[in-house]
């Protein structure tokens, strides 16, 4: 596991911020040379602490405007049918996240579509279509109140 210090935690949260922020704005923040900055950021990049840059994407500009976790119980919980669930999940579009959970289901679904419609003909024509499924139950978002996808104590300056 890579060892990472304050620095590299201020380095991440800058990164997280704005992934275009330049070496020499992050050093001259840090009170230091860009050098040591690129050296720290590609050592997380090859320990694979940095996994990768991406745009974050607005989907209510792309009339996405409707998001759904949906809590899916399989009927068989064999090792091939789990491997098979998460293959086919993987293959819609609509699916933006899926996580392997614990507790009253076994996984929990983001979905983001257009609207009701669009939902109603994804859970009927594409999740339906999935075998092994025996329950989903559906949770509408109605207002999006936190989405921080940075870890907190990368962020030092916030407290919560």
């Amino acid at each position: 596991m890579s060892k990472i210090d304050d620095i590299d935690k201020q380095i991440l949260a800058f990164l997280h911020e704005d992934a275009y922020m330049s070496n020499k704005d992050m050093a001259q923040r840090l009170g230091m040379s860009p050098t040591p900055i690129h050296e720290r950021i590609k050592r997380m990049e090859k320990d694979g602490v940095i996994t990768g840059y991406k745009a974050t994407i607005n989907p209510n500009k792309l009339g996405k405007s409707l998001t759904v976790f949906c809590d899916i119980s399989l009927k068989e919980h064999a090792a091939e049918y789990l491997k098979q669930f998460e293959e086919d999940v993987m293959n819609l579009l609509e699916v933006q996240e899926c996580y392997c959970v614990s507790g009253h289901s076994d996984f929990l679904l983001k979905i983001v579509v257009a609207d009701m419609d669009e939902y109603r003909d994804f859970i009927l024509h594409k999740l339906a279509s999935i075998k092994n499924i025996g329950n989903a139950q559906s949770h509408f978002v109605m207002n999006q109140i936190q989405n921080e996808s940075i870890l907190p104590w990368l962020n030092q300056e916030k407290t919560r």
